[in-house]
């Protein structure tokens, strides 16, 4: 398994700690699809529609005061095993099969843990020291998770 691979992982980690639904998302729109097993559905159409539907919910609810943190106990479960999960399709996708998928999914959750508390951070350092209304900065934060997903799905030659 390629170190490219495991930090591609990670970084959908990150990024599934920031926007949990996101990367699922990339994924499905860059073309990323596991090759078989349980995963399979998240290749079909529904499954597509399904993550490009919960990327956006996500999105718009994230700037809503109601929202909990992301690093409730819950949200923050869940933000792991997305990552987890992003992780593993990438991986799947590329061929690895099997207990080998456990390394990436490892690092896709260990990523989003990263993920949730840096950007929980980051953006509550921001609004205190910018003055700028919390969604503003979460737009940025939208931004960023954006360009990390499509980074790290990117395709290489060679």
């Amino acid at each position: 398994m390629s170190r490219h691979l495991l930090l591609s992982a990670g970084l959908l980690g990150v990024v599934a700690g920031l926007r949990s639904q996101l990367p699922h998302a990339v994924l499905a729109a860059r073309g990323v699809e596991p090759a078989d097993g349980p995963l399979k559905l998240l290749g079909t159409e529904a499954g597509r529609n399904a993550s490009y539907l919960a990327a956006v919910g996500e999105l718009l609810a994230d700037k809503l005061p109601v929202t909990p943190s992301r690093v409730e106990r819950g949200a923050l479960i869940g933000r792991v095993l997305s990552g987890a999960l992003a992780a593993t399709t990438l991986a799947s996708a590329a061929g690895v099969r099997g207990v080998r998928l456990i390394p990436p999914a490892l690092a896709g959750g260990a990523g989003a843990w990263a993920g949730s508390w840096g950007g929980y951070l980051a953006r509550r350092a921001a609004v205190e020291r910018t003055g700028l209304p919390d969604p503003v900065v979460a737009v940025a934060e939208d931004l960023l998770a954006g360009a990390l997903a499509v980074a790290a799905v990117r395709r290489r030659d060679g």
